[in-house]
């Protein structure tokens, strides 16, 4: 009787010693235990009526943001966004160029990492943020919500840490979409039971806003359009923005009739 008691005292000392180690393993492979801060947000999905081209429709969004908020964090933090869908669709999140190193639950692909969070329900992606910074994007990833369910995620340098140039005055992130006056959903089914691409939008968006080029866009920005063309194609990626002032000899006049289209 003494040796199998002596043997299964080794056993049991064997195992108590072994349980920090195991512990310690735990630790180190828990992603949320992040050196950095902690920034938390709430994205509430909610249907709103948003005027574009002027036509009002309604249309899924953040907070009710078009486009969404700006998510900031920086290199190593870990990041909570918390979503209620309050809308009829399903809906999940992707976090576009996000390196989701041990977080593959929290990438949002709806039916591949996840299933989508349903009408009335809520759901919490946890994940931090490696090895990386610089201005990616978030967006849905059920169906074609994206059209209007996305905005800029920025990630920050570590503190203490500078940036790879000069630091700039100012940062502005700036989305390039589109707009449907169509409904976006009829859109997208037609190109899947025709098996064609989809039909063109109606417009492409600055944050959400029409270029200057389309009726209904704002007032005073059509000047040097055909400029902003070519200046594009060179990559320079610059243009003129004229606003009227406050006296009436400095209300900008409409462009003539015939002006050429580029």
């Amino acid at each position: 009787m003494g040796a199998p008691q002596q043997g299964l005292l080794r056993r049991q000392y064997a195992a108590s010693s072994a349980c920090p180690f195991l512990a310690f393993a735990v630790l180190l492979a828990l992603p949320c235990l992040a050196s950095g801060a902690t920034h938390r947000y709430t994205f509430n999905v909610q249907m709103m009526n948003v005027t574009r081209l002027c036509v009002t429709k309604s249309i899924p969004t953040v907070n009710r943001q078009f486009p969404g908020p700006k998510l900031v964090v920086r290199e190593g933090d870990r990041l909570i966004v918390k979503v209620h869908n309050h809308i009829n669709d399903n809906v999940s999140f992707h976090w576009h160029g996000v390196r989701q190193l041990q977080n593959g639950w929290a990438d949002g692909p709806s039916y591949i990492t996840q299933c989508p969070i349903q009408g009335k329900q809520s759901y919490v992606y946890d994940f931090v943020v490696t090895g990386q910074r610089g201005t990616l994007w978030w967006h849905a990833h059920f169906s074609w919500l994206r059209v209007h369910l996305y905005g800029p995620l920025v990630i920050l340098p570590k503190r203490g840490e500078g940036y790879p140039f000069p630091a700039p005055y100012k940062e502005v992130p700036i989305m390039f979409g589109e707009w449907f006056n169509a409904d976006t959903e009829a859109v997208i089914n037609q190109a899947l039971q025709t098996g064609g691409g989809p039909n063109v939008s109606d417009a492409y968006t600055f944050n959400g806003l029409p270029g200057p080029t389309y009726n209904c866009s704002l007032k005073g920005v059509w000047l040097m359009h055909c400029h902003f063309d070519v200046h594009l194609s060179w990559g320079l990626s610059m243009a003129w923005l004229v606003n009227d002032g406050p006296l009436p000899n400095q209300k900008m006049l409409p462009p003539p009739s015939d002006l050429p289209k580029c």
